[in-house]
């Protein structure tokens, strides 16, 4: 029996291929617009699909949704395979899972506000030091009053309710000024603009329903509709880093499988780096440098190497390097970053091949058996199986028409939350009617009223009271925060 070389990517001076057994020490694909990133991107896909690997990628152009259907014989296709020496060359389709999250093109997608953390919802919002402090506090004293949130009108009632008692919770949480707690709000108003309020709510997402293999034993190729995202990068981007924060919270530790359990395909990754404070970029490499034990490869999809931190860049193993044009200093820089990260090829320099490959060519590094860097190859890379291009309306229809995920997540759930209960709680504190006792006065024989002590609690005594209450139940248990502030599911 033929030992199987990997994942064929394409072929130079030689064939060049993909271990699958190293393919979750995460890659790049790099090179300017219109170079061939996208295609490089869809064989990767096939290809982990086909040896069952479920693959979660953004599709921000819109052409991605072809995986789903059969490719045409066309005379480039056909060349290429020829000139790569692909014998076995067929056509076929991929099973597909389509997701948007407005829900236009696809499965809705949404995650809890509980679920984003404080440090995710305030690079969300683009919150200042000040407000994110705040933020944070307001994430404390939900938790530790079992208050759910869920939805942004959770969020905003607990702002409120900060609001009106910013003196009492002061001494507890630190100072809470209206003045940050209005900058919040009007932050929440802006992102209820740019469509926050389809993603935060229920039912939020399983992350399980990315990891389906149909009959066939193929993975599922989840294809995110990013088009209309991308016009509002900050959700974009933080949408994507909180997918990858899941998914590091949520699966077990399986150290290195003979193939990954899943990839994750971050296009336009510069946006997750652009305007970013340092603890966000330390948490981000932080995730991806231990992810990879829960088998999730992670590869990233950018037009510039520099766009990436080197303290990232340099735990990606895996690379495909396409054109890139140097016409300024910075793109002079950005060529020789990429070629000096490659081990060199004697037969080529990198840095001079990088400007002349042609579009569907790449320079491409895979690791070895030992996870040692391989030499450098100048390669074609191979055409897709599946189509090149978007599916049709009608088609895009069928798929999710098809599918069972659509009566789970298309229809929202309001369940009660912080919103709800601080609705009940404000209506409970009404003051009550003021009730006197009679007793009688010391010689008169006349009864004279005596007062009563007030049933009126203050907030901190009715916040105490609750939390009491709700000591054993699920509400009262405290919300552990993982590693981006985001809910430990186990």
């Amino acid at each position: 029996m033929t030992e199987d070389p990997g994942i064929f990517i394409g072929k130079g001076t030689r064939p060049v291929y993909l271990s699958p057994r190293l393919a979750n020490r995460h890659g790049l694909i790099a090179g300017a617009t219109g170079t061939g990133k996208t295609v490089s991107l869809q064989i990767l896909a096939e290809e982990f699909s086909r040896r069952g690997v479920p693959v979660f990628l953004a599709d921000v152009k819109g052409d991605l949704s072809g995986i789903s259907q059969p490719g045409t014989g066309t005379a480039g296709l056909l060349e290429r395979a020829a000139a790569i020496g692909l014998t076995d060359y067929r056509f076929e389709s991929f099973p597909v899972e389509l997701w948007d999250i407005f829900g236009k093109q696809g499965h809705r997608v949404r995650a809890t506000v509980s679920e984003m953390g404080p440090l995710l919802f305030a690079r969300l919002l683009g919150l200042n030091e000040t407000q994110e402090g705040v933020l944070y506090a307001i994430f404390k004293m939900a938790d530790d009053q079992g208050l759910l949130l869920l939805d942004l009108k959770d969020l905003r009632a607990l702002l409120v309710f900060a609001g009106e008692h910013a003196r009492e919770l002061t001494l507890e949480y630190g100072n809470i000024t209206r003045a940050s707690l209005g900058a919040i709000q009007r932050r929440l108003l802006v992102l209820e603009e740019e469509g926050g309020e389809e993603f935060l709510g229920e039912p939020a997402l399983d992350l399980h329903d990315f990891m389906r293999i149909d009959p066939r034993g193929y993975g599922t190729v989840n294809i995110l509709a990013a088009d209309q995202l991308m016009q509002s990068p900050g959700l974009y981007s933080t949408f994507l880093l909180w997918l990858l924060s899941e998914l590091f919270e949520v699966l077990p530790e399986i150290g290195d499988p003979e193939k990954p359990r899943l990839v994750f395909f971050f296009d336009e990754a510069h946006l997750l780096f652009n305007d970013v404070p340092r603890a966000l970029i330390e948490k981000v490499e932080q995730v991806v440098r231990l992810i990879r034990s829960k088998g999730v490869g992670v590869y990233f999809v950018t037009q510039n190497p520099l766009d990436i931190p080197e303290t990232v860049l340099g735990q990606l193993g895996n690379r495909i390097q396409h054109a890139l044009r140097a016409f300024t200093p910075r793109d002079q820089k950005a060529v020789r970053a990429a070629a000096e990260t490659f081990r060199a090829n004697p037969e080529f320099d990198a840095a001079g091949a990088i400007m002349e490959l042609g579009i569907g060519e790449a320079l491409v590094s895979t690791l070895g058996g030992k996870g040692i860097p391989g030499v450098v190859e100048r390669t074609l890379i191979r055409p897709p199986a599946s189509r090149l291009g978007p599916i049709t309306p009608a088609e895009r229809e069928a798929i999710t028409g098809t599918s069972q995920l659509g009566a789970r997540y298309n229809q929202p759930i309001d369940r009660q939350s912080a919103y709800e209960v601080l609705r009940e709680r404000a209506d409970k504190v009404m003051p009550p009617p003021r009730k006197t006792d009679e007793a009688p006065s010391a010689g008169s024989g006349r009864p004279e009223p005596r007062a009563r002590a007030s049933n009126r609690q203050s907030v901190v005594e009715a916040m105490v009271k609750s939390v009491v209450r709700s000591l054993g139940s699920s509400l009262g248990r405290r919300i552990a925060r993982g590693i981006l502030g985001t809910i430990l599911k186990g």
